[in-house]
């Protein structure tokens, strides 16, 4: 497999695993329930290690910048779909910028 590949697959694993523990965060209730809590830490490690591994191929400033917009634009998601937190206009078209500005980062490291 082609290595750039594997290496943004290992950032989209990296997004999940942020966007898990985030949720596992929220259900930590303050860090005072250990299910949760070590459900959050535990993916936050392999959120970063797997970004280490996946810079030994891709350049760092775009890939932090995609795993960053990437990570917050899924966790926003989550919170609407599963939490119910409200879609506003302004909230819609953040995440609408933040998908387009992944785009143009990754067209723009193309050139």
């Amino acid at each position: 497999m082609n290595p750039s590949l594997l290496a943004w697959l290992l950032v989209a694993t990296s997004v999940i695993a942020e966007v898990v523990g985030t949720v596992a965060l929220k259900h930590s209730d303050g860090f005072s329930k250990l299910f949760p809590s070590v459900a959050a830490a535990a993916c936050y490690a392999l959120a970063i290690w797997l970004m280490a591994v996946a810079m030994r191929h891709l350049d760092m400033g775009v890939t932090y910048a995609v795993w960053a917009a990437s990570g917050t634009a899924a966790t926003a998601l989550v919170g609407i779909a599963v939490y119910g937190e409200h879609l506003g206009i302004l909230k819609a078209l953040g995440l609408v910028c933040i998908v387009g500005g992944v785009v143009m980062l990754n067209l723009g490291n193309q050139q």
